[in-house]
Formats: structure tokens, C-alpha cells, sequence
């Protein structure tokens, strides 16, 4: 690395966006678009760089899935089996805990974790209110579930979603393989312990509980035949997520993938109801997705310019190169500070960096694309700012009246965060190292 005026040019607007970003003095998607103009307009990046750098699969498919989502959550779905997992436990605090949490681990990992608690937070609230409980340990064990459900599936988190973007041979059935067993026994453990943690407020009086009981179930789908186009659209999504890199020749990317479905369950609900289709489309978390597009412009102003080529040779030269030592470090660097900062900018400024440590020799990337997805996916359950489903949710909570304060919930989550690296840095050397 050359240290001219563009180079350092280029590491000072970075720095200084991604420090605004974490102070969240200015909105993230703002401070992103405006860093990532300015470097275009300095010459540190050409226009025509800028627009190579921006991954236009990563956005097509958070787009599609964002549509499909949307337009699933209109048929009272979510509600239907929160109030029937409610119905099925009798209303036991315990059971009820931890049959929305996988419930919402479950949609995390084929949706978007985002979504999920978006749609699912508020109906806990109702189920809580009625059984006269605090709905803090639901709401925290939904955050854990949301973070652990999204990294066991390429689609679940927005991270894994831009490593299998960046990383063509890594479909959608590696992320399942290599991840998902791994978040089971993650997930079944972080749950056993919030119930342990929380015990004392996991009770409830018997008669209150049959309060739960007299909720109607008749009406809370609102529309069948919605219901079946949204599930047959999306098993098609899943179905070519699957099969993808398993069919000779087959060159659909996930982005397209998701975009098609997307558009074929639009044409099956709505081929001329304009108004629904501007509705739904004004619902698309456009903020998140201009957020992306400055954002990779800003780590492709770093790459241009041999920024982040540099930090790999740093990175191989403190490592020795050596496999493990390498591994280990992607993985609790990626956890701490996924704890503190936002996960999504982080990962984009590691894709590149590891892909550079594979051009300079570095024998095996593998271990370190889920080293990496580990560390940021599961290291956003340390702290309340660490994803954006928790901030989403406790923004929820905060809306009932329950406030989280940020040690209140660090000194619950960052040791059970710890604990889930723990557990994958022994998965990542007995599998892969």
C-alpha cells in the first residue's frame, strides 16, 4: 500500500463514516450514501468502480425476500401460530417461552430475522399481558433465536446472505450442512440457560392462564388462498435456493432467484391492484437497502486503493498464514466486534480482506467464510446495538413501556455470546482444522 493523498484520503473518509455510523449521531443509511458520494467525487473511486463494486446480487435478493415476507405477513400467519403455540402449552410460562422461540428461530432462518421480530415481538406482548408476566425473558430469548436461527441458513442473516454473494461456491445447502447442526446445539444450550436465568419470572397463576385458552383461532388467517400462493411461492424459493450449484449448467444466482419468486407471487395476488402493489412496495426496508449501496462503494474506495490488500498481508504476517491460528483470529475478531459495532459494515470490509489472503496464497479460505459468519452473525446477540434485530426489538419493547437498558442486557448476553464462540471455535477446529 502507497501512502498518497487518494490512499490516505480513502482510509480517513472510511474511518470517519464508520465512526458516525457507530455514534448514530446521523442515520447509517445517510452518513453511507454521503461518505461513499464523497470519495467519487475526490477521484479516490471513478464512477464506474463505484457501480462494479455495489453487489447487486446481495440487493436483489434482500428485495425479493423483503416482498414475499411482506406480502406473507398480510395473511395473519405469524399470529395464527403464536396464539397456537400459546394454546398448545396451556399458557406454562416455560413452554410458551420456548415454543415462540422457535418459532421465530425457525422463521429467522428461512426469512429475515428482521421481519420475524418485527411480526413476532408485539403478539408477545399480548400473550404476556394476558398471563400477567414480564415479557422481558421472551423478548431477549426471541433475540437469541432470531440471531441464531438467521446464521443457520444462507438467506437468515444479512451477513451470510453477502458471503455467499461474494463466494459462488458457497450455495445454499453449505450454509445448511456446515451451519445449521451447529446452531441447533447453540440454540438448545442459550435456551436452556435464559430459562435457568429467568426462572423466577417464568411463573404464572393457573387461572390466569386460561386466559390464553379463550383466544379464538377462527379468523386469525385472513385469506387461505393468500396463504397457499405465499407458501407454494416460497417452498419454490427454498426448492431453488437447494438445488442451485446441484444442476449441471444451472446459472441462476440467489438474488435472481429470489427476485423471480418474488415476482411470480406478485402476479399471482395482485396482476392489476395497483394500489396494494404501491403499498407493498412502499413496505420494502428501501433505507437498508441504499445503506448496502453506500456501503460498498465506501469498502470498494478502500480496495481500489490497495487498503484492504495491505490488511490481509498484515493479518498473514501476524498469523504466520498458519490455518488455525488464522481461523480462530476471523472468528472471535468478528464476534467482539459484532458485539459493538454493526455487523453488516464489518462484514463488508472482511469479504474483500479474506479474499485477498486467498490471492496471495492462503491455502484454504473455506474455514474462514464460516469462522466469519459465525463470529458476526452469533456476536450481534452480545449487545443491544450488536444487530439489527435487537435494536428492532427492544425499539418494540421500549414502545410497551419495557425498558432494556444497554448493561442490563450485555451483562445477560455478552457471556452467553461468548459462550456460543466458544462452542464454534472447537466446532471449527475438530471440523475443519
Amino acid at each position: 500500500m502507497t501512502c498518497d493523498f487518494t490512499t490516505i484520503t480513502a482510509l480517513v473518509i472510511f474511518l470517519v463514516t464508520y465512526a458516525l455510523i457507530v455514534s448514530e449521531k446521523v442515520h447509517r443509511t445517510v452518513i453511507a450514501l454521503f461518505g461513499a458520494m464523497v470519495m467519487v467525487v475526490l477521484g479516490v473511486i471513478t464512477q464506474d468502480e463505484a457501480i462494479a463494486h455495489i453487489d447487486f446480487n446481495t440487493l436483489a435478493l434482500l428485495i425479493g425476500m423483503m416482498i414475499q415476507v411482506l406480502i406473507l405477513s398480510k395473511t395473519g400467519l405469524f399470529r395464527y401460530l403464536a396464539v397456537r403455540a400459546a394454546q398448545k402449552t396451556r399458557g406454562n410460562p416455560v413452554a410458551l417461552l420456548i415454543s415462540l422461540s422457535v418459532i421465530v428461530a425457525v422463521c429467522s432462518a428461512l426469512l429475515d430475522n428482521v421481519t420475524t421480530v418485527l411480526l413476532t415481538v408485539p403478539l408477545t406482548f399480548t400473550l404476556t399481558k394476558d398471563l400477567r408476566i414480564s415479557p422481558l425473558p421472551f423478548v431477549v430469548a426471541q433475540i437469541f433465536a432470531s440471531n441464531i436461527g438467521g446464521t443457520s441458513t444462507m438467506i437468515g442473516d444479512p451477513p451470510n446472505i453477502m458471503i455467499a454473494s461474494a463466494v459462488k461456491e458457497l450455495d445454499f445447502m453449505s450454509f445448511i450442512i456446515n451451519l445449521a447442526p451447529l446452531c441447533v446445539v447453540i440454540f438448545l444450550l442459550t435456551l436452556g440457560l435464559l430459562v435457568f436465568i429467568y426462572r423466577r419470572q417464568l411463573v404464572c397463576d393457573p387461572k390466569v392462564q386460561q386466559r390464553i385458552m379463550k383466544i379464538k383461532t377462527v379468523g386469525l388467517i385472513r385469506s387461505k388462498p393468500l396463504l397457499i400462493k405465499c407458501l407454494f411461492t416460497l417452498a419454490v424459493t427454498i426448492l431453488l435456493f437447494c438445488t442451485h450449484g446441484q444442476i449441471p449448467g444451472w446459472a441462476l444466482e440467489s438474488g435472481t432467484v429470489a427476485v423471480v419468486c418474488a415476482s411470480l407471487l406478485l402476479v399471482l395476488v395482485m396482476p392489476r391492484r395497483e394500489k396494494m402493489l404501491e403499498l407493498v412496495f412502499s413496505k420494502v426496508e428501501w433505507t437498508t437497502i441504499f445503506f448496502f449501496i453506500g456501503l460498498f462503494v465506501l469498502v470498494g474506495g478502500l480496495e481500489v486503493n490497495g487498503v484492504i490488500k495491505w490488511l490481509a498481508q498484515q493479518t498473514m504476517n501476524l498469523t504466520g498464514g498458519e490455518s488455525a491460528v488464522t481461523t480462530m483470529a476471523v472468528l472471535w475478531l468478528s464476534a467482539i466486534m459484532s458485539a459493538f459495532l454493526d455487523n453488516i459494515p464489518f462484514v463488508a470490509t472482511m469479504i474483500p480482506l479474506i479474499q485477498d489472503m486467498g490471492a496471495m496464497g492462503y491455502a484454504n479460505l473455506e474455514p474462514l467464510w464460516w469462522a466469519l459468519s459465525l463470529g458476526a452473525c452469533l456476536g450481534g446477540n452480545g449487545t443491544v446495538i450488536g444487530a439489527s434485530a435487537n435494536v428492532v426489538a427492544l425499539s418494540l419493547a421500549r414502545k410497551q413501556n419495557l425498558l432494556v437498558s444497554f448493561w442490563q442486557f450485555m451483562k445477560v448476553a455478552f457471556p452467553l455470546m461468548l459462550l456460543s464462540i466458544v462452542i464454534s471455535s472447537v466446532y471449527l477446529y475438530l471440523f475443519f482444522l
